[in-house]
């Protein structure tokens, strides 16, 4: 294969706090083999293609350490695990993959689906039948009871079409993860708590230290990766100490999990994008505010900002992750809200947010994708910014300003098509939003307004 000459005036390599200015890639067989000055680089042979960026802000291709590429833009998790067969799910991820790339995501981490949907659509991208981003593949969530993705009344459990797969003993625990694991994933996810409550309002951890241990010491034997749920101190504690790779949220860490985290060397991922959604779209959602779910999320955002803060400024390291799949978070949509929040919300720097959606998050990608810098060795991996994120990282949430995608050197036209959603998401059985009582219906102007009261 012949090489590919990058011409860049302006390049952030994802590694760096500044930008590089007359700079040049070159691409062999898919992978960056030169990085560096114009004026040092190899020459072009004739027939060798070159590639002019122009005034354009070149750097790494994102990472989205949080997509759930199967979930299919879900509002509820009766969309998630039950009107949709999992062969559907797959085909509707690689249907939704092209959004992910039009955003300017080259990679993405799927923290969790059912049995074998994200494995599959890897497994069809890595093959060449389809083009999308590079994918790091989970299976169903290690959950238990108090925890995340056990979300259903325990008369109808968790099926093995679910997401969430119940391990509620060490011999569940072990055989489920060297399932997975003979399966093909790169990471598991643990659901390492979830909306329960001890009576002053902490979190109840799912698993016990011993567990949590217990598990992630398998995981790790057997080459893959944990991520885990965890809002709660105690979910927090447990994990770090376990030595997980990644924690979402951590929303409720106390200094005791700071220090956890940074002995144990785990990543952070906030996960913001799905809230601070929820509470800025909650207006035009009567629902949202009368059952106080807006105001739990911006309790949760308050609380967790001041957490999260304290846990940066101790040198907690962080990731970035959207929590992209849900009709608050549609693919293609926010994932880049996610840099923003970090820089705007918890005080990292442009260039210190920018590495955390490219260098760092690509940690969690499989060893054979090295991806998220522009460095020698790497995947060719990059995207040409109309304008410079690290003057306003926001850009990036604008589509348009996305001029170019590239994968292993070579452009993408992602194809993002429109659809109808209720074919591909919407199908729940739910007819009614609301209660029609006589008195609704009088309030909004349906019948009129008794006359008992005047007689």
């Amino acid at each position: 294969m012949t090489r590919i000459h990058v011409n860049c005036p302006t390049l952030f390599t994802g590694l760096e706090d500044t930008p590089r200015q007359h700079q040049r890639l070159v691409i062999e067989n898919g992978v960056f083999s030169y990085v560096g000055p114009q004026a040092s680089a190899p020459e072009p042979v004739p027939g060798e293609q070159i590639i002019d960026t122009g005034d354009h802000f070149v750097m790494p291709g994102l990472v989205d350490v949080h997509t759930h590429i199967v979930f299919g833009n879900a509002k509820s998790e009766e969309d998630v695990d039950l009107h949709v067969s999992p062969e559907f799910r797959a085909l509707r991820g690689l249907f939704f993959t092209q959004h992910v790339l039009a955003a300017g995501y080259t990679s993405v981490v799927v923290p969790g689906d059912a049995g074998n949907c994200s494995i599959s659509v890897r497994n069809a991208i890595n093959a060449g039948m389809f083009t999308g981003p590079r994918i790091a593949a989970s299976s169903n969530v290690i959950s238990n009871r108090q925890s995340l993705n056990d979300w259903f009344p325990s008369w109808v459990g968790t099926p093995d079409y679910f997401t969430g797969r119940l391990c509620a003993t060490r011999d569940d625990q072990i055989s489920e993860i060297r399932r997975q694991a003979k399966d093909g994933v790169d990471l598991m996810k643990i659901a390492m708590d979830g909306p329960h409550f001890r009576p002053n309002g902490e979190h109840i951890a799912a698993f016990t230290q011993d567990e949590t241990s217990f598990m992630v010491d398998e995981i790790h034997r057997l080459g893959k990766k944990v991520a885990v749920h965890a809002y709660g101190r105690e979910a927090v504690l447990y994990a770090a100490k376990a030595g997980v790779d990644v924690i979402f949220h951590g929303f409720f860490m106390d200094d005791a999990c700071i220090e956890a985290i940074l002995e144990s060397g785990c990543h952070v991922a906030p996960t913001f994008t799905m809230l601070a959604n929820n509470v800025e779209f909650a207006e035009d959602y009567e629902a949202s505010t009368r059952s106080g779910y807006a105001a739990m999320q911006r309790r949760v955002i308050d609380i967790g900002c001041r957490n999260l803060r304290r846990a940066f400024e101790a040198g907690v390291p962080f990731m970035a992750g959207s929590d992209s799949g849900f009709a608050i978070t549609p693919y293609g949509e926010w994932h880049a809200r996610e840099i923003e929040i970090l820089v705007d919300w918890l005080g990292l720097t442009p260039a210190q947010a920018l590495r955390a959606a490219t260098s760092v998050s690509a940690k969690m990608m499989p060893a054979s994708q090295s991806v998220g810098a522009l460095e020698v060795g790497r995947r060719a991996d990059f995207i040409r910014v109309d304008g410079s994120p690290l003057d306003n990282v926001a850009i990036l949430q604008e589509r348009e300003r996305i001029r170019g995608v590239y994968l292993g050197g070579r452009r993408i036209e992602a194809q993002v098509p429109g659809y109808d959603p209720y074919k591909v998401t919407d199908l729940s059985t739910v007819k009614w939003a609301e209660l029609h009582t006589r008195q609704r219906a009088i309030d909004l102007g349906k019948r009129a307004p008794s006359t008992a009261n005047n007689r």
